[in-house]
């Protein structure tokens, strides 16, 4: 397999060169070798490393390469590609009009057979100086990148075998609860914000059991959790959305057009997970196909 993937990165790294790419992204649970990997760096590449969080990355490559996580969860070949996009615009790392040369593929096969060519700007149709000002100034990208990881899994994995739909509404928080409603009594209230806080891996199984709860997760732009089972008043009118999304995805791009939120939906029927911004759907990371 090692013939295939060096035969692999080689080409990518030539049609990088060719097309003179921003960065050839490599997923490194097709292609863990350091070594070949850093032979590309030797050609002044810029490397991106789309991981999981649980794979073992050389130091070497640590020191040279931008790391970008992944849910350790089954992934389309694109949809890694899309996590791994979406989390570097909100870093910075990349921007509209960079083109990204990707090399991708299914793990248990164990090597890489795919190369895709991304245009940033088209590939994320919203995407403009405006959103990203935006998303930074309202989102720590940390936050941001947590959220999408956490809706990722549940999108996957579902809950104890169940398929659960939710929303995860970020940042400005104050005029999201302004236009919104308690359903539920709220289970984070009276809890420091520490303990309450998204980055706090042990919150995880909490969050994804209180999923399953109709309604909205509202969270401060630090990643601190304000509330649960939130019922989004604001919506736009579904003749405008593209066909196949439904309601929480209306109620996602409403609150998302009247404030400067970020909302990442968890579709229930399809296990998609669907990123809105300024009423208007940034990215959909599709589900695999069992």
């Amino acid at each position: 397999m090692r013939t295939v993937n060096k035969t692999m990165i080689e080409h990518a790294g030539k049609i990088a060169h060719e097309i003179k790419a921003n960065a050839l992204m490599v997923c490194v649970d097709v292609i863990n070798d350091a070594e070949l990997i850093l032979d590309e760096m030797k050609k002044d590449i810029n490397i991106i490393i789309v991981s999981r969080e649980n794979e073992g990355i050389s130091e070497e490559l640590k020191k040279q390469a931008r790391i970008l996580y992944t849910p350790d969860v089954n992934l389309t070949r694109v949809g890694k590609i899309k996590i791994a996009i979406a989390q570097g615009i909100v870093l910075g790392i990349l921007k509209r009009g960079d083109k990204v040369v990707c090399l991708s593929g299914v793990p248990r096969f164990g090597y890489a057979d795919s190369i895709f060519v991304i245009d940033v700007g088209k590939e994320f149709e919203i995407l403009t100086s405006d959103f990203i000002n935006d998303v930074i100034e309202n989102v720590r990208p940390e936050v941001f990148n947590a959220v999408l990881n956490i809706a990722c899994e549940l999108g996957a994995q579902g809950r104890e075998s169940r398929k659960v739909g939710t929303v995860f509404v970020l940042g400005d928080d104050e005029k999201v609860m302004q236009l919104s409603r308690q359903m539920i009594i709220n289970p984070f209230s009276g809890y420091p914000e520490e303990q309450r806080n998204i980055l706090n891996p042990e919150l995880e199984e909490t969050i994804k059991e209180l999923s399953a709860i109709d309604g909205a997760f509202v969270i401060k732009e630090n990643g601190v959790l304000v509330t649960a089972g939130r019922h989004l008043s604001a919506a736009l009118d579904s003749r405008d959305f593209p066909p196949g999304l439904g309601s929480r995805h209306i109620a996602a791009a409403g609150i998302t057009s009247v404030t400067k939120a970020v909302a990442i939906v968890v579709s229930e029927s399809s296990g998609n997970v669907t990123v809105f911004k300024n009423g208007k759907l940034f990215v959909t990371i599709e589900k695999p196909i069992e």
